[in-house]
């Protein structure tokens, strides 16, 4: 099924040119703290220097040191709030306290402040028409942190042996079971039983109540990918094997940020059709997104994975490993393939966007979500992150 084409409007639009027809596409969306939405900021590097006029922002001191990685492509985030971000932490901390049980045995406000999720969704869905619409992202995100905690890693018990297993169950907190009515409140007993899947559980019952149906079934589709991945990363651990780089790519084509990514439109306040999702110019561009922003986070993350002491495997890595080289030589070359990435994913934006309206506004949402990532991820160098091997 063909992408939906403007109307006879739309059309005499296009007579101006590409670059005016996406900036007055791209004038509609507001947001809490930005007075548009603009892919033109976003996708075009000459003009990412500058920030919107409209965008507030917290004094310098309150914000993280940004320490960009250099020579990796991105531009700039559209909005950084540190007041809101502060509001969507404190509420967070209330639902894993009193609605969740989230992390009971660690501190749960420190954890949860460090990792600074309020300022993640702040950055990275800057057209959301209200903080619920924000914390519908937010509880998801932790949700899914708290999945990949307890059930991926050793610190909380989690094994690669036993990881399928569970993460069938964690599925199951969103793609509820269905069965006899003995057996379906053995299932609720279970699921109410372990932090993470009352938090999967919990965040997705939100996420209901905004989202349609047709949203609810694409985001369980991913995090079922998503859930692959794990599988695949935990299978390469236990076996201490390093895969070739065109595989490892293909593992983190799963085991990456895609269901934060593809949540724009819901938290946007608005739906891209699933006909219009499902076309195959649309998934490759959510696919290269996500796919950039998660190589950011390889990049990011590479000194501290080598500090600890568990097998790790990067893109950095495994082009250490086939290409024999450094893994200064190979950090450099995984800079090289990200910001090729996100320059064939500006050239198909792009050009989606030139083709409708709620397409364009669809694209504007992943290209400020793979910004508002890099961005977090530059502002948490020194803490969780460093910026070179």
């Amino acid at each position: 099924m063909p992408l939906p084409t403007p109307n006879a409007a739309d059309e005499s639009e296009a007579a101006v040119g590409s670059s005016q027809l996406l900036a007055k596409l791209l004038s509609g969306p507001t947001g809490i703290g930005t007075n548009s939405l603009r892919l033109a900021a976003s996708l075009e590097p000459a003009a990412a220097t500058e920030a919107l006029p409209d965008a507030p922002t917290s004094p310098a001191e309150s914000q993280p040191s940004s320490q960009r990685i250099e020579g990796l492509y991105c531009p700039p985030a559209v909005r950084d709030d540190r007041g809101l971000a502060d509001e969507v932490n404190g509420r967070l901390v209330e639902w894993a306290e009193k609605e969740v049980g989230l992390y009971p045995e660690t501190d749960l406000r420190e954890a949860l402040l460090a990792f600074d999720a309020g300022r993640s969704v702040v950055l990275c869905h800057p057209d959301a028409p209200d903080i619920d619409h924000l914390m519908v992202a937010a509880r998801l995100l932790i949700g899914e942190n708290a999945v990949d905690d307890y059930f991926c890693e050793a610190e909380y018990g989690g094994s690669a042996d036993r990881r399928g297993a569970a993460l069938a169950v964690a599925q199951s907190a969103i793609d509820p079971s269905h069965n006899t009515p003995r057996y379906e409140a053995d299932w609720r007993t279970g699921i109410g039983s372990h932090p993470a899947l009352r938090s999967m559980r919990s965040a997705m019952d939100y996420f209901y109540a905004l989202a349609t149906p047709a949203q609810a079934h694409r985001f369980r589709h991913d995090i079922a990918n998503l859930y692959l991945g794990y599988n695949a990363e935990g299978d390469c651990i236990s076996r201490h094997r390093t895969p070739p780089v065109w595989e490892y790519l293909v593992q983190r084509q799963f085991n990456n940020f895609r269901p934060c990514l593809t949540l724009t439109d819901s938290v946007g306040g608005y739906e891209l059709p699933a006909h219009v999702f499902a076309e195959p110019a649309v998934q490759r561009a959510v696919a290269l997104a996500s796919n950039a922003s998660t190589i950011c986070n390889d990049l990011y993350s590479l000194r501290k994975e080598q500090a600890g002491e568990r097998f790790h495997y990067s893109l950095p890595t495994v082009i250490a490993a086939e290409e024999e080289c450094s893994i200064n030589d190979a950090f450099q070359k995984a800079i090289e393939v990200h910001n090729e990435i996100v320059h064939l994913f500006e050239e198909q934006a792009a050009a989606l966007a030139a083709t409708n309206p709620l397409v364009a506004r669809f694209m504007a949402g992943l290209s400020n979500w793979m910004t508002g990532n890099h961005e977090w991820h530059a502002g948490n160098v020194g803490t969780r992150y460093a910026t070179s091997p």
